[in-house]
């Protein structure tokens, strides 16, 4: 029942924002305005291959020029694909009250725009899990080609399925100087559903003029349109913490039992020149299950090259 009317939603939504996409494109034709993706991965933190082993998000963004502000719903549309690998601590042998392995494959739709003097994301993504994902044969691949233990775990993953989830965030950015501060909150309903606060802090002009994305398991935000931002440095800091109704990567009646609090801190140092850009961030993420022996910390890595 609470599928179905997710789903329901999930449609609704979808519907409002190919009707809301259709003026602007009739004003003003509608282009490419950027590429963003974010690589993350447990082996670039702590050095292990665990849990929150490794995602993958790529972004492409259309919509009328970019003026450096984002401007009415469904103007700008960003079509999002992401893959992620979720395992329990050993991947070859699991251990009781550990978590199962996952590996999910997300397609979405989303759009970014400003209401009421606040930044806005609402999107529609649906979530495949289980061997129809994929992911589990590419995990199996990739460590096979690199010499690496093979996820046997996989053997007993969270079953196919395909999860409707609804995504939305409101923030603002708060100028002082040469930092930006920004406060944000977030709901989730679907694969997981949750509602969140937190803060993103910059200190520089990297993403300025630009629209940044949040990535889904570390929070930590990569570029996606193009700003004019000055050569440098920038740090970036951010923290936030969630509370979690329901998982279904940490399903009800499984050995892992889901814990309803969930915390990450993440900090980051990008560089920008004159036509390429970099970005590296490291994100501690807390415990998600009761069984779960440690918190993890996990590696991100975000390029932009103009040739």
């Amino acid at each position: 029942m609470r599928q179905a009317f997710l789903a329901s939603v999930v449609a609704l939504t979808t519907w409002t924002l190919a009707l809301g996409s259709g003026a602007p494109a009739q004003a003003q034709e509608r282009v490419s305005l950027g590429w963003g993706r974010l690589f993350s991965n447990d082996a670039l933190g702590d050095g292990a291959d665990r849990w929150r082993s490794a995602s993958y998000t790529v972004s492409h963004l259309r919509g009328p020029l970019w003026s450096g502000s984002r401007p009415d719903f469904g103007e700008i549309l960003e079509y999002r694909l992401r893959s992620e690998f979720i395992s329990p601590e050993n991947l070859t042998l699991g251990a009781a009250g550990d978590r199962r392995y996952a590996g999910v494959l997300t397609l979405g739709l989303h759009t970014h725009f400003e209401m009421a003097g606040l930044e806005t994301s609402l999107g529609v993504d649906v979530a495949i899990t289980g061997p129809q994902s994929g992911m589990s044969r590419l995990h199996d691949g990739l460590h096979d080609l690199l010499d690496m233990p093979r996820p046997m775990v996989a053997a007993d993953q969270i079953p196919d399925d395909a999860h409707p989830t609804l995504v939305a965030e409101i923030g603002r950015d708060i100028a002082f100087g040469a930092a930006t501060l920004r406060p944000f909150a977030e709901a989730q309903a679907g694969l997981e559903s949750f509602v969140r606060i937190g803060f993103d802090l910059a200190i520089g002009s990297y993403g300025r003029g630009a629209l940044m994305l949040r990535e889904q398991s570390t929070g930590q935000r990569y570029r996606a349109i193009k700003g004019n931002p000055d050569p440098g440095l920038t740090l970036t800091l951010g923290g936030d913490v969630a509370h979690v109704f329901d998982s279904a990567l940490l399903p009800k009646g499984g050995a892992a039992v889901l814990r309803d609090r969930r915390e990450r801190l993440r900090a980051g140092l990008a560089w920008q020149g004159e036509h390429r850009a970099i970005f590296l961030g490291l994100t501690w993420l807390g415990k998600e299950f009761v069984g779960q022996r440690e918190s993890q910390v996990v590696g991100s890595l975000s390029l932009n090259l103009t040739f």
